[in-house]
């Protein structure tokens, strides 16, 4: 009797066990799927970013103007054109200045021609002078002779310094106009291409009041070399310094990266109303052949390498969870998520580098953001697309 309630009792504790574990199967949610990354060994950079878009500009630009006003008169070039050092590109109308330093010209040749004449003037009384001279010391001459030969002479010489001064007066101002009429023609100052020409045949160019700028007549573009000029915020910009390496991206060249260079830190802090406070950084291209098909005005973003490491254990960023101190690692026997305590060194919006808590060839969870990912909660591992 004692043996069949012992049995009896057997049963029931067996029945309520299974009827538990069929409960607790039926109550716990099914395996959450998360996409997870290997902890590796690799390299692993601090950068630092623009805040709003850089933009690409050439190397040397120059927005000139004639140094006088008038009528153009000539414009040989033409917006897209490749001009040489010292090419012509605007002439305004100076026929008058023309005018006058072909008369001067004519003067500095009269001046040099009466110079020369009273050079020898002057050397024939000297000569004579000292016959005289020669004569009195025998005593066939009168010292009033020898007085008379001499003040010739140097009567003459004078004559010839006043000739001499008065065509170097002349040749002065040939000069001066020859700076008046090189101020009506403007010059290529370098090797470029035109990119803009604000002007016709025949109008009016004015210089530029002061303080009232007034635009070019032609700029012009030094296309063999370009750098990116883009705005970092002043809270990074501390930590900038010239030939830092940097990467360039470009909208108009998709996900192409090119290598770059720190080629100047601005020395002040730009404030613009309702924009955050920037430095402006420029960003040389490292690989000459980089910027032949580059334009002028490209969009451009920097990425600054302010610090390096190489050979450390990292993580996406997108796996670390409250501000770098934990993560989620998936326990492959146990086929649960399990919170780890870390601590982290240098990151970016890519990686981030595990000082503690992980050893490379684990697993982290990248998808942290879906439904039900938390700590000890059974998950398995997504196919990879």
């Amino acid at each position: 009797m004692a043996g069949n309630r012992i049995a009896l009792w057997f049963s029931a504790a067996a029945l309520a066990a299974g009827l538990g574990w069929f409960v607790w199967q039926r109550m716990e949610p099914p395996p959450v799927r998360v996409a997870v990354a290997t902890v590796e060994r690799t390299m692993v950079q601090r950068l630092v970013a623009n805040t709003r878009a850089g933009t690409v500009k050439a190397c040397r630009q120059a927005d000139l103007s004639p140094g006088v006003g008038g009528q153009i008169a000539t414009l040989p070039v033409k917006k897209g054109d490749r001009v040489q050092p010292g090419d012509l590109l605007v002439e305004v109308w100076n026929k008058d200045l023309a005018a006058q330093k072909r008369l001067a010209e004519s003067q500095v040749a009269a001046a040099a021609a009466r110079s020369s004449a009273l050079l020898r003037q002057a050397e024939l009384s000297r000569r004579e002078a000292d016959r005289v001279k020669q004569l009195k010391a025998s005593g066939s001459v009168s010292v009033e002779a020898l007085d008379q030969a001499n003040t010739r002479a140097a009567v003459d010489q004078s004559q010839h310094s006043a000739a001499v001064a008065d065509e170097e007066v002349n040749r002065d101002r040939l000069r001066l106009l020859d700076a008046e009429l090189e101020r009506t023609r403007l010059l290529a100052p370098f090797a470029g291409i035109v990119a803009e020409v604000n002007g016709e045949l025949n109008e009016y160019v004015t210089p530029s009041p002061p303080g009232i700028p007034t635009p070019p007549i032609v700029i012009l573009l030094d296309t063999s070399c370009f750098y990116v000029s883009a705005p970092i915020d002043e809270v990074d910009a501390a930590a900038i310094a010239v030939d830092m390496p940097a990467t360039i991206t470009l909208d108009a060249f998709a996900e192409r990266r090119f290598p770059g260079q720190v080629r100047r830190i601005d020395p002040y802090v730009l404030d613009r109303e309702k924009q955050a406070r920037t430095v402006e950084v420029e960003v040389s291209f490292s690989v000459p052949g980089d910027s032949e098909r580059l334009l002028a005005g490209y969009s451009a973003d920097v990425e600054i390498v302010t610090d390096s490491r190489e050979q450390v254990p990292a993580v996406p960023t997108q796996a670390v969870l409250d501000g770098g101190k934990r993560v989620l690692v998936f326990d492959r026997k146990a086929g649960r998520l399990q919170n780890r305590a870390i601590t982290t060194g240098l990151g970016n919006w890519q990686l981030t580098e595990v000082t503690s808590g992980l050893a490379a060839g684990e697993q982290v969870v990248i998808s942290t953001d879906r439904p039900g990912v938390a700590d000890k909660a059974l998950a398995e591992i997504e196919a990879a697309p």
